[in-house]
């Protein structure tokens, strides 16, 4: 790799960290309710412990992280440079009601992104989830990214059907993939959302 092509790439590096530093968005809910999207910072500590520990046991079981690991939530604080996962807050009065990430993809990978989110009990079904996984995806969007992926155990319709409003397609499902603490084991659904269409390119 020459000089001036380091160059380009650490330029564009850049430019994407401040865009994400910077980026704003206004969720309204299906009642009215407005929330702040904005990315999370170092100052987020207190407020993202109290998020975690209002999630709810059986909530938790799904989740990959232990979200009550005081050292997690050090980790995912200290990480503001965005380069490799953007964490997107939703906010309400200071106080925070939903987090969602969007992870780069790299080498062979880096034209994708994953999915994640996960929302307080207190705004579900009122259309937080989904303003915040649309504000993710034009973030993708604006990365270059060719696709996003999303992966949930088969038996979370609710939020395999938010996927599918998002023309997300069910591309495999991946028996047994999922392991509960108890031992037994969830399907895993594979959604992805194509952003550039190679088909008809040959």
């Amino acid at each position: 790799m020459n000089e001036i092509t380091q160059q380009n790439q650490s330029k564009t590096t850049n430019q994407k960290k401040v865009h994400l530093i910077k980026f704003r968005n206004l969720a309204i809910l299906s009642d009215g309710t407005r929330a702040l999207l904005r990315p999370l910072t170092a100052n987020d500590q207190a407020a993202l412990a109290e998020f975690f520990a209002r999630i709810t046991a059986e909530d938790r079981l799904y989740l990959q992280y232990d979200i009550t690991d005081p050292q997690l939530i050090t980790e995912w604080v200290s990480d503001t440079d965005h380069k490799n996962i953007f964490p997107l807050l939703a906010v309400i009065h200071d106080r925070i009601v939903g987090v969602a990430t969007l992870s780069f993809g790299a080498g062979p990978q880096r034209h994708q992104g994953d999915l994640f989110v996960l929302l307080g009990q207190e705004v579900r079904r009122r259309g937080l989830g989904l303003q915040m996984l649309r504000a993710l995806i034009d973030v993708a969007r604006s990365a270059g990214m060719h696709q996003v992926l999303a992966e949930t155990v088969t038996d979370q319709s609710h939020v395999i059907k938010a996927f599918k409003e998002l023309n997300f397609e069910w591309q495999c499902t991946m028996p047994d993939a999922f392991i509960l603490p108890d031992g037994s084991t969830r399907d895993v659904a594979v959604m992805i959302l194509q952003l550039v269409d190679h088909r008809g390119e040959f």
